[in-house]
Order: structure tokens, then C-alpha cells, then sequence
């Protein structure tokens, strides 16, 4: 067989820098590289992440700000050469006057407030606007929303909470809370609908544009009443117009059979429209069909053969709703359609195509956990490995899919491979959460591994998670359980004395955390194995002052330390906080130390008087009782 060499090689743009990121490994022991390769700009936790994201954001919105309120600051460029396509661009109106053209680059620059004012000085001025920019400044009010809605709020979720859930209440109570929800979103008599109103002349794009905007912004009700003039006018809709009235199907009907008759009806027009569908029609009729229940659950598979039949490729977001049709709730079908959907993500690179396309990932990856099904979540991992698919993932979604991951393998397997995968994932690509902490402490336990919880416990104080109560009921619960040798004894001491520092320390806007009985006998049990008698005695302390009760096993731990160190004192204030705080162990305390220690005369005489005062108080109880 020939080889033909090509006479040249058209090289991507990237080629060299993605053939030197091929030579760098990633850092485990290194914070993501979104953040500043500084130790006091470096998030802790994941808490800490999102923050320190947003600040960053929020200093570039600071910066575009600047720059578009103050353009005359911003002028001169120093670069030599000058390149124009690295330049900052020009945000300022060069043309002046009222006129069309004025109107035209003010809808390019996207000023909302400028073009609406500048229109309506141009229908005062008895000036005709010609459709095309009419439309484009509908474009552009459609797409911000007349420029005062608020992005902030995010649209609410209209699941139905599963399939068995009434229709009549449930889904009614859902949709009338975001009906009111968008109401603000898209204001009465707003300058959209305004200067559709006074248009001379409209055509399908003016139609299109409205309904696109009014789904967009919540009006679904609107938009499909704008849908209806459009027919009556003859004109036709374009396929983006029928996927955004596909995807406002939840919000204009209630039942679940109805919400499918109304897809039908658009879909039918689109065919006698001789609207070609694609991937984001079946993508919004897949999304439709996560809010119908059982019937979405019945019809979805159907939507994926129509699919294959018009020979339009599957994005993320198709399979990320087709998951989340079937597994949703608790009663959880057989790993069968992920596993189907996992053989063919396997097999492609994915490119952006629908924004919940960055869904997937971390949805498949909670129906993994759900299943419980550690080698599907193997094959997802390395589906997301491949190729670009791990650019779906932002800082939020990456945590969110390795926390899940990590509690997986926190539950299904063997300790080594456990944290084989917590060094090379912790903090490079996740920051554990309490629960993960949580399910590590488990896994620990589970194999008999707990000499590795020191370093744990370090790790809980870089996270910041060193004053999470249940956390530290947990970890004190397990080091104490079990003697273990010196060494490990050490070091539980040594993590003891840090949660009792913990306690201890009260800052301006920290609450102090209170100590708890329990938690008070596992610090003096670790202190008194470590050889700790003092720090131990100041533990027992403790419990009388916050009126707490020790259990048999923390007073015989403390004498046992008493004993090891030869410290009869100690263990003679043990017998007297156990007589005034009437334990029943007091009794069997003291004849423990009559047999087990060697006591001076002094000490023996300090002893009979506890005695004495035992005996003369029971005394006193029965000449009472008498």
C-alpha cells in the first residue's frame, strides 16, 4: 500500500501548548489552577472555593463596569506593536444625532436603555424605522429582558416529586408558586411588548423574537398566546421558537397526559410547517417529558429512536435528562439504560451543544451512588477523562461529582484503594465535605485502619472542619474504642489535645462549642492511655462543672493511668469527685486502690476519711428514711 505524505499539515491553533500540557502531570498536593498560586488565596474548603470564585467574577464585572461607565479613561493604548484584535473594544457610541444608524450601533454596543430611548425619540420625530432594526431591537429587549429583570433569580426546578405523586395537588401547588415566581421576570406592557404594539408592520421574526423572550424570561402563558397570533397571521415559526415553546409545556399545562398532548400539538405543527427538527427539540422534549412522570418514563425511549431515525447524534444533556426520567426517586430501576447510555459516552468527545450538556456528569455520577455500582462509576470516570469531556465540569460541578465519587468508593471498596484515591484527588480536583470526612471515618473503621485517622484529623483542620461537633464525636468515638499500642496512643493524645484546644477557643465571630459528656470522657480516656495523668485529672474536672456523669469505663482508664504513673494523688481526687458526684462505682474505686496501690500512711488516712464521710452521709439517708 501507497503512503501519501501531504504536501502540508494544518496545525490547530492550540497544538503547541496542548502538546506541553502533555508533558506536565497534575499536582495532587496543588489547589486547582483557576485559583492564585498564593497560601492566603488558596480556598480550604469548598465553601471557600465557590467565594473565592465569585470574588474573582465579581472583579471582573467591577473592571467591565469601569471600563463602560468611564470610557474616557480608557483611550490610550501603550502597546507597541499594536495589535488590534488584543485591544480593548470601543463600548462607546460614535455616532451622534437621532437617526437609524445611531439607533443601529447603539444595538450592537447592547445599551438597552440608550437604544429604547433613541427609538422612541425617532417615532416622535415621525422618523420610520425599517423592520430589520425594529426586530433587532426586539432581539435585544427579548434577550435581557428589558433590562431590568434580575439574573439573579434562577428559574425553580418543576419536577414532580415521582411518578406515584398526585396530579391534582402536588404539580398545581408547583405551578402556581412559579407562575408567581416569573411574574416579575417579565413586566406588564413592558418596552417589548410596547413597541411590538406600534410596529407598522410585523413578520414571523417579530412573532418569533416575542415568544422566545417571554418563554425566556417565565411569560409562558403569553408566549403561547403569541403563538396563536402568529397563526392566525399565516406566518410560520422557526425551530428555535417551537423548542422554547416545548420547553414552556410544564408551565402552561398541569396534568402529565396533558403536558404530552400540548408537545404533540407542536410537534405536528412543526411537520406541517416543514420545520426540520434538532438536537435541542428533542432535548427540550426530553426535558418536558422529566415532568411527566410515568408517562415521561414510557415515552422517552421513543423520542431517542426518532432520534436515531433522523440521524441526529445524542448530546450530554440528552442522556443527562434520559437518566433523570429513570432514575428519579426511590424506587430505582436496574443499572440497564446507564449502563446502555455509559457503552455509547464511552465511545465519543464530547463538544458543547446545549447548556445542560454540564449536567451529566455530575447527575450520572449520583445515580451511580444511588445504585450503589462502583464499576459504573469507574466507566463513567474514565468517560469523563476522555478527551475534553472533563472541560463540562466547573469548579462547582467538579465538586459535586468527586464527592459523590469519593462516597462511593468510601462505601464499596477495599481502604488502600480508598486512599490512594483521597491523596490523588484531595485537594487538587475536590475539597472533601463533612459527609466525606464523615464516610472516610467509616471506611477506616469498617477495615480496622485506624492508625491513618491522625492524618485525617489533619486534614479536617486545614478544611476547617476542626469545630464540626459531629465530626469530632466521631473521630473521639473511634480513638477511643480500642486500646492500641504506644505509638498510635501518642498520637491520639496528640489529636485529643487539639479538639480540647478547639473547644476552648472562642473568637469574635465564633460561638464557643460546648462540651458534650461524651465527648468529655473520650478526651480523658485518650489522655489517661497516653500516659497524661494531669491532662487527664483536668478532663474529670470538667464534668463537674458542666454537671455531666463519667461512665465506669472513663473513672477505671483514669486509675489505670493513675496507677501506671504512680500517681496515688490523682487517683485519691478520682475516689472524692466519684463520692460527691454519688457514683455507685465509688465504692469499688476505693477497695481498687486499697489492693493496687501502695499508699502511705497519709494517703491511707486521707482515704478512711472519704470513707468516713461515705458512711456518716448513708447514715444520715437512713436516720432520715427512718
Amino acid at each position: 500500500e501507497e503512503i501519501v505524505l501531504p504536501r502540508k499539515k494544518t496545525w490547530d491553533k492550540l497544538a503547541v501548548l496542548q502538546t506541553l500540557a502533555s508533558t506536565v502531570n497534575r499536582d495532587p498536593t496543588a489547589a486547582h489552577y483557576m485559583f492564585h498560586d498564593d497560601p492566603f488565596l488558596m480556598p480550604r474548603n469548598a465553601a471557600n472555593s465557590r467565594l473565592f470564585l465569585l470574588s474573582k467574577e465579581s472583579g471582573r464585572n467591577a473592571a467591565k463596569y469601569i471600563i463602560k461607565q468611564f470610557p474616557q479613561y480608557f483611550d490610550k493604548t501603550f502597546a507597541e506593536p499594536n495589535v488590534p484584535c488584543l485591544m480593548p473594544e470601543t463600548l462607546t457610541p460614535q455616532i451622534e444625532g437621532v437617526s437609524e444608524e445611531a439607533l443601529k450601533e447603539r444595538i450592537h454596543l447592547r445599551r438597552v436603555k440608550d437604544s429604547v430611548s433613541l427609538f422612541d425619540q425617532l417615532i416622535q420625530a415621525g422618523t420610520p424605522v425599517s423592520l430589520e432594526t425594529t426586530n433587532s431591537l426586539l432581539d435585544l429587549l427579548c434577550f435581557y429582558g428589558d433590562g431590568e429583570s434580575t439574573p439573579e433569580e434562577e428559574k425553580e426546578d418543576l419536577e414532580e416529586p415521582g411518578e406515584n405523586a398526585s396530579e391534582q395537588k402536588a404539580p398545581k401547588r408547583q405551578f402556581q408558586r412559579d407562575s408567581q415566581s416569573f411574574g416579575s421576570r417579565w413586566r406588564e406592557n413592558n418596552s417589548a411588548e410596547r413597541i411590538f404594539k406600534i410596529m407598522p408592520e410585523r413578520n414571523a421574526h417579530s412573532y418569533c423574537t416575542m415568544i422566545r423572550g417571554m418563554v425566556k424570561h417565565g411569560a409562558s402563558t403569553k408566549a403561547y398566546d403569541m403563538y396563536i397570533d402568529l397563526l392566525n397571521e399565516r406566518h410560520k415559526a422557526d425551530v428555535h421558537t417551537f423548542n422554547a415553546l416545548i420547553t414552556a409545556v410544564p408551565y402552561l399545562k398541569e396534568r402529565f397526559l396533558e403536558r404530552w398532548e400540548l408537545a404533540k400539538v407542536f410537534l405536528n405543527h412543526m411537520a406541517q410547517q416543514k420545520v426540520q427538527p434538532n438536537l435541542l427539540t428533542f432535548n427540550a422534549l426530553l426535558k418536558t417529558l422529566r415532568r411527566c412522570g410515568g408517562v415521561g418514563r414510557s415515552l422517552s425511549l421513543l423520542v431517542i429512536k426518532e432520534m436515531e431515525a433522523l440521524d441526529i447524534e445524542p448530546s450530554l444533556a440528552t442522556y443527562d435528562h434520559l437518566i433523570s426520567i429513570f432514575y428519579r426517586g426511590v424506587d430505582l430501576l436496574p443499572s440497564g439504560i446507564i449502563s446502555e447510555v455509559l457503552d455509547d459516552v464511552e465511545k465519543r468527545s464530547f463538544t458543547p451543544q446545549d447548556p445542560d450538556d454540564a449536567n451529566f456528569f455530575a447527575t450520572a455520577m449520583q445515580v451511580c451512588c444511588d445504585l450503589k455500582d462502583i464499576r459504573l462509576a469507574y466507566r463513567l470516570n474514565k468517560a469523563m477523562e476522555k478527551g475534553d469531556n472533563w472541560k463540562f465540569l466547573d469548579m462547582v460541578r467538579l465538586n459535586a461529582y468527586w464527592s459523590k465519587f469519593f462516597s462511593l468508593l468510601c462505601m464499596m471498596e477495599q481502604i488502600d484503594v480508598v486512599l490512594k484515591w483521597y491523596k490523588e484527588m484531595s485537594p487538587s480536583l475536590f475539597y472533601p465535605t463533612p459527609k466525606n470526612i464523615l464516610d472516610l471515618l467509616q471506611a477506616l473503621d469498617a477495615a480496622n485502619h485506624l492508625e491513618a485517622i491522625p492524618s485525617v484529623w489533619e486534614d479536617m483542620k486545614q478544611l476547617g472542619f476542626n469545630r464540626k461537633q459531629d465530626l469530632l464525636e466521631e473521630l473521639l468515638s473511634l480513638m477511643s474504642r480500642d486500646q492500641h499500642p504506644d505509638e498510635i496512643q501518642l498520637a491520639f493524645a496528640k489529636c485529643a489535645e487539639d479538639i480540647k484546644a478547639a473547644h476552648e477557643q472562642t473568637g469574635r465571630e465564633q460561638a464557643p462549642l460546648e462540651w458534650t459528656g461524651h465527648a468529655l470522657g473520650h478526651v480523658a480516656v485518650l489522655f489517661s492511655r497516653a500516659g497524661r495523668t494531669q491532662d487527664a485529672w483536668n478532663m474529670m474536672q470538667r464534668f463537674q462543672q458542666i454537671n455531666r456523669i463519667p461512665t465506669d469505663q472513663v473513672m477505671d482508664e483514669f486509675l489505670n493511668c493513675a496507677k501506671q504513673t504512680n500517681c496515688p494523688d490523682e487517683a485519691i481526687k478520682l475516689v472524692k469527685l466519684a463520692v460527691s458526684l454519688g457514683l455507685p462505682s465509688s465504692q469499688r474505686l476505693k477497695s481498687r486502690m486499697e489492693k493496687e496501690f501502695e499508699l502511705s500512711e497519709k494517703q491511707k488516712k486521707t482515704l478512711e476519711s472519704i470513707k468516713s464521710d461515705s458512711n456518716s452521709s448513708d447514715s444520715d439517708s437512713d436516720s432520715d428514711s427512718d
